[in-house]
């Protein structure tokens, strides 16, 4: 009988990916075109069909690189979770959101895990990669699939192996970003470690559990979230202070050491930056702990938006105009430049809190064509034209996109609040507020 190392030595393993979304996608693409058999599933049809038939929807998927893998039979979609059956090997990439109060929402972990559970097989490798707390490999998936009578570590393997997905990065891709594995027993990292060697073109980190690598996820966005914080506070006493906080980042960034330059904005997004210190600070309550200084950078990132709508409202003011009433267009609802993904982003906290103060907002992204939020659907305008702009007492860019052309934009707008520096290359600046 063929072991599991020997079908991923000879790439005649089936490998299956739950969850074709930003993570997932590009994850079942990259170990098709390394010459695996990949079944992805997804439970939204819309999903499955778009991808059977070769149509691309992640912007970080080449659209001939799935073209290509589906036409030659090495990438099929499902709603089945029967065809897990079939499959050697099953990496989870669903989304870990939070509740309505500021807790972990494992749901779709656990439903996952569940749908898979009659057709869990010996010699099968699991790998959880939705970022979650330290614990929820061993402590959930690990008692959910050894309930099916099979031994962790003997008849199955189990790791946890965090995404490092950055949507719209240009250098760092899934296939070159190194990768981090830690699985229940040596031999489960073993393996997991075997089949992400197979596909990518970076090293794999060994770690000793799976709480390791659980926990070095929550710190990388920890870090970053915490960096942010800070220079988001001083962006806010600099303001009031007459002092130029980009300028002083650039400044402080000359240093060749000892220092790592973060940028202030109106506020967090994405899935993982925004969501994972609060993973860490409610698995901390546990046992008995409280994250100081994580929740002090949460409570100034997440006031971020508010604290954007206030200076936009003294903005206006200056200009002898009320918020209230006011026509805002606000640049970019993306949550980070040049992509189309708006998930958490705060440029939608930002239009909700000028809506909130009576203004009329309007946006224009080129790409996010529209967002749906909170059960309502927002288009963005067609096109930006100097009409667009001259009509809008206040242009906030909430987006650093590179592709609009700021110095336009400079010239047909009454009065623009950049809250991303994205026009620091524009000349005349007599019009321009900072963050």
């Amino acid at each position: 009988m063929t072991t599991l190392i020997q079908k991923l030595q000879m790439k005649t393993a089936v490998l299956g990916v739950i969850g074709l979304g930003y993570v997932g996608l590009p994850l079942a693409v990259e170990k098709a075109k390394a010459g695996y058999r990949v079944l992805g599933f997804d439970v939204q049809k819309s999903k499955v069909d778009m991808v059977n038939s070769g149509n691309n929807y992640i912007g970080d998927v080449v659209n001939a690189d799935l073209e290509n893998i589906v036409n030659s039979g090495l990438l099929s979609a499902t709603t089945d979770f029967a065809a897990v059956a079939s499959a050697d090997c099953v990496c989870i990439c669903v989304p870990t959101p939070l509740d309505a109060h500021q807790q972990p929402d494992i749901s779709y972990v656990k439903s996952s895990v569940e749908s898979m559970l009659p057709f869990l097989h010996k010699d099968m490798l699991v790998v959880l990669e939705s970022t979650t707390y330290p614990g929820t490999t061993e402590e959930l998936l690990k008692p959910l699939l050894e309930s099916t009578g099979l031994v962790c570590g003997e008849d199955f393997y189990l790791a946890f192996s965090p995404e490092r997905v950055d949507p719209g990065n240009l250098i760092y891709k899934t296939k070159n970003t190194p990768k981090v594995v830690g699985g229940i027993t040596p031999k489960c990292t073993e393996i997991a470690a075997i089949l992400y060697e197979s596909v990518l073109e970076a090293p794999i980190h060994k770690v000793s559990s799976p709480a390791i690598a659980e926990m070095e996820k929550i710190l990388e966005n920890t870090y970053r979230n915490i960096n942010i914080g800070l220079v988001n506070e001083l962006a806010i006493l600099c303001n009031r202070m007459g002092i130029n906080i980009w300028e002083v980042i650039d400044a402080a960034k000359s240093k060749p050491y000892g220092f790592q330059a973060f940028y202030p904005g109106p506020g967090l997004g994405g899935h993982c930056i925004p969501l994972d210190p609060y993973y860490l600070s409610w698995k901390a309550r546990e046992y008995g702990f409280h994250t100081s200084m994580i929740e002090a950078s949460m409570m100034v990132n997440d006031r971020m938006p508010e604290y954007c709508a206030e200076r936009a409202s003294k903005i206006l003011n200056r200009y002898k105009k009320a918020m209230n009433g006011s026509r805002i267009l606000v640049l970019g609802v993306a949550y980070k430049q040049d992509i189309d993904d708006y998930r958490e982003s705060p440029a939608i906290r930002v239009i909700d809190e000028l809506e909130s103060l009576g203004a009329e907002v309007v946006y224009y992204d080129p790409f996010v064509p529209e967002y749906h939020e909170h059960g309502v659907v927002k288009k963005s305008e067609p096109e930006l034209t100097p009409e667009l702009l001259a009509d809008a007492d206040l242009v906030m860019v909430a987006t650093a996109h590179t592709t609009l052309d700021y110095s336009f934009i400079q010239q047909h707008a009454k009065v623009v609040f950049d809250m991303k520096n994205a026009m620091k290359q524009v000349i005349h600046r007599e019009n321009i507020e900072l963050l």
